[in-house]
């Protein structure tokens, strides 16, 4: 016998409308509620699958004050969806607090597989290797940004972006470990959308003049040389007559190390 859930934890559409299964479909018509973050915006996929569910605003500013009235409606023997504007919950979105003082109560949880930016973005863009690791949003500031991309330099890195942000945090990411390959896509699922992979300096170039659309991003590994053959390469090119400034400049670009590390390398040998 089927086990009956109280939770559903239900993917949207990251774009087009059509991106939504039938058992998501048939959940959202069959639940007491839909929890969601933004009624007008779930309102319109509701719309269109002709679902005339009852919508109870759920987002991160809310919260932690929503959990008892869901926790009264589970106790009525009625069962929710929870759903954000776009794609997976609890994927950088609302759902975690809920999540876990449900499971704390023991309620029958399940979550349908369906709609994600990162999956959608990973499963076009050419890489070495199954690992990657998923950041959501990158950290605002340049110090953080720095800091997220030199810890993750031998990884294949994905993270958020806002596009109003996503041209200067590129800048950031090119000062920090170079003009390193990396992929963008944009409007993912959409009319416009776009993936592109290249250096950040031909990627800022083609996006010079404007760029819109929710942005998902991957920064290539670094080659993962080490000291000591960095050092050999730094005393090959110094036999050469070359400084530490213009060593640090090749190496990084031959070998997507970040010049900075290339150039304190540099300047210790001598």
């Amino acid at each position: 016998m089927a086990r009956e859930f109280q939770l559903y934890i239900v993917p949207t559409p990251i774009g087009n409308l059509k991106d939504i299964t039938l058992r998501a479909v048939e959940v959202l018509k069959s639940v007491d509620i839909i929890a969601c973050e933004d009624t007008r915006t779930t309102q319109k996929l509701l719309n269109h699958y002709d679902i005339t569910t009852k919508c109870c605003s759920y987002h991160k500013y809310n919260e932690k004050e929503r959990i008892n009235l869901f926790k009264s409606y589970i106790n009525e023997g009625k069962t929710i969806a929870l759903v954000s504007d776009a794609g997976t919950p609890l994927i950088c979105d609302p759902g975690a607090v809920l999540l876990e003082e449900l499971l704390k109560d023991g309620v029958a949880i399940t979550a349908l597989p369906g709609a994600c930016a990162v999956t959608t973005f990973v499963s076009q863009v050419p890489r070495e290797g199954e690992e990657f690791t998923f950041i959501g949003f990158i950290p605002r500031t340049a110090e953080g940004i720095k800091k997220v991309v030199t810890d993750n330099m031998n990884k294949h890195l994905i993270f958020y972006e806002a596009p109003e942000r996503i041209l200067k945090t590129l800048e950031t990411i090119k000062t920090t470990r170079g003009d390193i390959k990396i992929a963008l896509g944009r409007e993912l699922s959409k009319l416009f959308e776009e993936i592109k992979i290249g250096t950040i300096s031909k990627i800022q170039e083609y996006f010079k003049d404007e760029i819109r659309g929710e942005i998902v991003c991957m920064l290539y590994p670094s080659s993962n040389i080490n000291d000591d053959e960095l050092i050999n390469r730094i005393k090959i090119l110094k036999s050469k007559g070359f400084k530490a400034k213009e060593i640090s400049v090749i190496l990084s670009s031959l070998f997507d190390e970040n010049k900075n590390r290339v150039y304190d390398l540099a300047v210790k040998s001598e």
